[in-house]
């Protein structure tokens, strides 16, 4: 059984090798993307043959909506937030993915069984990382950072502030770091009340914010002494700290964890390619591949045991993960289906607030 596996495996790849010879990959850029090169596209490109290209958007979400309404499409997978495939999804803008179609766990649990709750959350979309919004601090400068509460401490940390120019996270952390429970954040987001709250919050910091929009900047702002905290995607961080030897520490406590996940666009050129390679990058050794160059979790649970030390052969990833119990411990998990329905209308609120 095992043989003939094997064997149909080979033969699709072949075949797939002959029909298309390029699966062009949007991802986020960075270190990232550089993960992704590393685990997922240059082994799927040794086991099929076909080229991968992989081409950097400050979100992916954008391009797919603009390419597909103008029916050009030139993306084959890409690399979206949660939130967004379940609106592209919902206005018809992906492909939908036969989910039973994932390669089991190497001890047979189908693949529905195997991925975190939440990770095929969308039928257009299959999960490859865990990550999180966090704050970092550069360690050798500031000192004395314990809770979320203090990034909107000015009294106690002066300085300037990094901030991703979205409403996504800010209001989150706002209502975390004004006291509001964990558990109880989209509760209160629901009503008038809490997002008038939390706008309130982030008023007592906003003349002295420095706004980001790439995950790139925000070590950058670090680095540069821009800033003395900011918001950051905490691989990005992990990155700069332990990949390029920066003093920079972050911040677990009001970490929003949140799902990565790969897409098809609708009318992508090579839609069959581009299966195979979510089949690919996103079964268990693959994703476990990915933790050897970024502190992001996979999305399997069969990869887990799999994760061991990054790439300088010394760095123990697991307790570098968002969803090391350690960093659990004041986490809020991001309501995917919270920000589908309010995205537009918070986003006009907060691009109104940023000129007023």
């Amino acid at each position: 059984m095992k043989k003939t596996l094997i064997l149909s495996t080979a033969l699709t790849a072949v075949s797939f090798a002959a029909s298309a010879q390029e699966v062009v990959v949007m991802s986020w850029g960075g270190a990232y993307g550089v993960s992704q090169v590393e685990a997922y596209n240059k082994p799927f490109t040794e086991a099929t043959g076909i080229k991968t290209t992989m081409v950097d958007a400050d979100n992916p979400a954008t391009p797919i909506k603009a390419q597909v309404e103008a029916g050009n499409v030139s993306i084959d997978v890409a690399d979206v937030e949660l939130s967004d495939a379940v609106s592209l999804c919902d206005e018809g803008k992906l492909e939908v993915i036969d989910h039973a179609s994932l390669p089991a766990a190497p001890d047979g649990t189908p693949a529905v069984d195997d991925f975190v709750e939440g990770a095929l959350a969308s039928e257009c979309a299959v999960a490859n990382i865990v990550w999180s919004t966090i704050v970092a601090y550069d360690g050798s400068k500031t000192s004395g950072v314990t809770s979320i509460a203090d990034f909107f401490d000015l009294s106690k940390i002066p300085g300037k502030r990094g901030l991703r120019k979205a409403a996504k996270a800010n209001l989150e952390m706002a209502l975390m770091a004004d006291g509001v429970p964990a558990s109880e954040v989209y509760d209160l987001l629901e009503t008038d009340e809490g997002v008038e709250r939390a706008f309130a919050k982030l008023d007592t910091i906003k003349n002295d914010v420095v706004w980001w929009e790439a995950g790139a900047q925000p070590p950058q702002l670090l680095a540069d002494g821009e800033v003395v905290m900011t918001t950051g995607y905490n691989g990005r961080i992990f990155n700069a700290a332990v990949g390029e030897g920066k003093p920079f520490e972050i911040l677990w406590d009001g970490q929003i964890m949140d799902f990565d996940l790969f897409v098809i666009p609708k009318g992508a050129p090579n839609k069959d390619a581009a299966l195979e390679y979510i089949k690919f990058a996103t079964d268990t050794q693959r994703l476990a591949d990915q933790a050897k160059y970024i502190s992001y979790g996979p999305a399997r649970k069969s990869s887990a045991p799999l994760v061991g030390l990054y790439q300088d052969g010394k760095t123990e990833m697991g307790p570098q993960m968002p969803t090391s119990p350690d960093n659990l411990k004041n986490a809020l998990v991001n309501n995917f289906e919270f920000w589908a329905d309010r995205n537009t209308e918070l986003s006009e609120r907060f691009n109104a607030w940023l000129l007023n």
